[in-house]
């Protein structure tokens, strides 16, 4: 099913179910109700595993990053590769080089973390859960699950992190 037809069946734009998929926009609960129903199915299913106790860990792959365009400009191709809205906080910029020897335990920090893979290919694990990021890759998590990147390759991997802060804390 395109985005054309699900907004047409469920009574909403096609700009609008974009938004919504990319994690733009929240729909409200009548719109989100009739998306669900032009889908076929019944709510219950349409949230069968999901639960608001458990943390959540967001992996993106290069190949799913979105295109888009922010000022019209030759040559710029801007792609996100996350977006979601966090309280006020503290951003910390830091390249992490993993040679292929390096060892840690796992650790936890108060922060969230986004983690994208410049170079190489890495495995990490986040709160028993293992993902194997190649380069382009990115992961989003709460840092105060217990995690670790490990290198698994034989030559260095280099990962940009960006550390969020919450000033409340």
């Amino acid at each position: 099913m395109t985005l054309q037809e699900l907004g047409d069946k469920s009574g909403v734009s096609k700009g609008l179910v974009s938004q919504i998929e990319n994690g733009r926009t929240i729909p409200s609960f009548p719109v989100m109700l009739a998306i669900i129903q032009s889908l076929e199915i019944e709510v219950s299913e349409f949230f069968q595993g999901l639960s608001l106790l458990e943390p959540t860990i967001l992996v993106n792959r290069k190949a799913d990053y979105i295109p888009f365009e922010k000022e019209d400009a030759k040559g710029f191709s801007y792609k996100r590769m996350m977006m979601r809205n966090l309280p006020a906080s503290t951003i910390d910029f830091a390249l992490l080089e993993l040679s292929g020897d390096s060892y840690r335990e796992e650790v936890t920090t108060d922060a969230y973390e986004f983690i994208f893979v410049m170079k190489g290919s890495t495995e990490y694990h986040v709160n028993s859960q293992t993902f194997i990021l190649e380069e382009g890759d990115s992961i989003f998590f709460d840092g105060r699950l217990p995690h670790v990147p490990k290198n698994v390759a034989s030559g260095d991997c280099t990962l940009l992190v960006l550390y969020f802060f919450d000033q409340k804390s």
